[in-house]
């Protein structure tokens, strides 16, 4: 049996509630929805300009969340005081600036290493997990563990797109990356564009692979199959 965890991302759901402007579809009541029907966590990331998830929102779901409550973001001072007030289990960091759509590059954990390591210092000494976004260059991951991290989150859009084409080869580098996460003793997770077509595959080649983080084409199969099946689905791929 695997043992890694789905956790959604229920950015979407806030994106279409935004659409009209009132609370249409029910944000926290989608998150409890989620874990009743056996997700093992939620993933939020609440973005300066609230295209998606608000503060409000963040506040609300941290009173109603009894999975694992994970929130991403880039870590500047409002996303600091976030962790600060709420305290989730984890905190994802992402090296995206606001105007970003999504979550697309990895850390430059040599470049930005001293900043890093004060950041997690100060994530860690609230009692939070830390998780780091980061590429498959094996550098990265490496200047990942001398920056405290706990975790490591795979950017696996790059296997999402070449996955189509050729599996095996979309694959090797993140072998290559979990194998080297392993040996310095640094846990993982994976999330970007993994979907019921490829996550299976992924899953079945990234040895120590701990908690998935899928929202877009989870949020989207839900429109066809309805929420708690589609849940089920996923979950069954991680089996």
């Amino acid at each position: 049996m695997s043992n890694c965890k789905l956790s959604v991302n229920i950015n979407k759901v806030a994106t279409l509630r935004n659409a009209r402007g009132e609370n249409t579809p029910d944000v926290v009541k989608v998150a409890k929805d989620c874990e009743l029907f056996g997700a093992d966590g939620i993933t939020i990331h609440p973005r300066p300009d609230e295209r998606h998830i608000t503060l409000k929102d963040v506040y609300e779901l941290s009173e109603v969340v009894t999975t694992e409550f994970n929130i991403e973001g880039y870590p500047d001072e409002r996303f600091m005081k976030i962790l600060r007030e709420v305290k989730p289990v984890q905190a994802t960091l992402v090296p995206d600036p606001p105007h970003v759509l999504t979550s697309n590059a990895g850390w430059d954990t040599k470049g930005r290493q001293e900043e890093l390591k004060r950041i997690i210092d100060e994530i860690k000494s609230m009692g939070i997990r830390t998780s780091i976004f980061v590429d498959t260059e094996l550098v990265n991951i490496e200047y990942a563990q001398h920056a405290g991290t706990d975790r490591i989150e795979l950017y696996t859009g790059p296997f999402a797109h070449d996955f189509k084409s050729d599996p095996n080869k979309a694959v090797a580098p993140y072998v290559k990356a979990a194998d080297l996460a392993n040996e310095l003793g640094l846990e993982i997770n994976a999330g970007h564009d993994l979907s019921l077509e490829n996550l299976h595959f992924f899953n079945q080649h990234i040895n120590g692979l701990l908690e998935v983080s899928i929202g877009h084409a989870l949020i989207s199969d839900a429109l066809y199959f309805g929420l708690e099946n589609t849940i089920r689905m996923y979950k069954a791929k991680l089996i």
